[in-house]
């Protein structure tokens, strides 16, 4: 029941960015919730998580996870996945990524899951290094 729980906010995320609806992706984020933007890039806060939204948005981006994983500890849980994305850059060229994501979110008094940290990047370390 959980698990289900956790993939909801996961995919309401995912449908949100799709649809470009700024206020349903930060619905998915706690408070002063953070995105790795880019590799060493964090945007935290409803403000930081706007802007670099916004950017992303852009390219109208469209995202399937593919394979997921959530291991809960109490009202902490990671949730990782495999995703593929494609989208457009403003000029119409289509663009075409991959990657493997990990996501905190934390139990919320309501019984709710809200993200705390969403890095889709976290293969970063091992394609900078040659491993993936």
């Amino acid at each position: 029941m959980e698990n289900e729980l956790i993939n909801a906010v996961i995919n309401a995320n995912n449908a949100a960015v799709g649809k470009g609806d700024m206020d349903a992706i930060l619905a998915t984020f706690e408070e002063n919730g953070a995105l790795v933007g880019q590799p060493g890039q964090l945007a935290q806060g409803a403000l930081a998580l706007r802007e670099a939204f916004a950017g992303f948005m852009a390219i109208n981006p469209q995202i399937s996870v593919i394979d997921h994983e959530v291991i809960q500890a109490g009202d902490i849980a990671l949730h990782s996945s495999t995703w593929k994305m494609s989208g457009k850059t403003p000029d119409g060229h289509p663009i075409e990524q991959s990657g493997f994501s990990t996501v905190v979110l934390r139990k919320q008094g309501d019984g709710t899951w809200l993200m705390v940290i969403d890095n889709p990047f976290g293969d970063h370390l091992c394609k900078a290094s040659g491993l993936a």
